[in-house]
């Protein structure tokens, strides 16, 4: 049966009902938990863009960190390995990035643990190798210093130290120019 005059003026169907602000930040939080993790500050912000009041938002953070939902550790760690291995990030552009998403230093320090510094070297040779066109002529000084400044600029832009970036660059075209020399016929 429906209404013969349509809904009735007290029907909540009818009324504007404000939205409780506790569950609008709590619908945002698991939306954008859904989608991939997220730090603390990274969904303190979220809500701070929906107009969530302050005393609001920090309440239901609380009870998501508290139900371990958010934990910024678990976050920091899963952003190091994932960073590392898709983007050959080293750690101080990891921690960077941790830093901008509201992750402390002694928790970034931490996360950042998981990557040794041999690990840091291998991402950055295989940067470089990666990057290195094939056949490219390293007999030419000057073509040689200007590919040694196009990769170690490359590298410094993943964060790794200038003195390690040039030194690797330098092993690699080394290696890649020593494979050269030897696979020239004798005239």
């Amino acid at each position: 049966m429906g209404y013969p005059d349509g809904p009735d003026a007290e029907s909540p169907i009818a009324e504007d009902v404000e939205p409780d602000p506790a569950s609008v930040a709590r619908a945002i939080v698991l939306r954008q938990l859904t989608s991939s993790a997220k730090s603390r500050l990274q969904l303190a912000r979220k809500l701070a863009e929906r107009n969530i009041p302050e005393d609001v938002a920090e309440a239901v953070l609380d009870r998501f960190q508290e139900v371990r939902l958010i934990d910024d550790a678990d976050f920091a760690d899963m952003w190091v390995r994932s960073r590392s291995q898709s983007r050959k990030l080293a750690k101080g552009a990891l921690r960077r990035e941790l830093s901008d998403k509201g992750i402390d230093a002694d928790t970034a320090a931490a996360a950042l643990e998981q990557l040794s510094d041999a690990d840091e070297e291998a991402s950055a040779r295989l940067l470089v190798e990666r990057k290195l066109r094939p056949g490219t002529d390293l007999s030419d000084r000057g073509e040689r210093d200007k590919i040694t400044r196009r990769l170690a600029s490359m590298l410094a832009r993943k964060g790794y130290q200038p003195s390690q970036a040039f030194r690797v660059v330098g092993e690699v075209l080394d290696a890649r120019a020593a494979s050269q020399d030897g696979n020239q016929p004798d005239l």
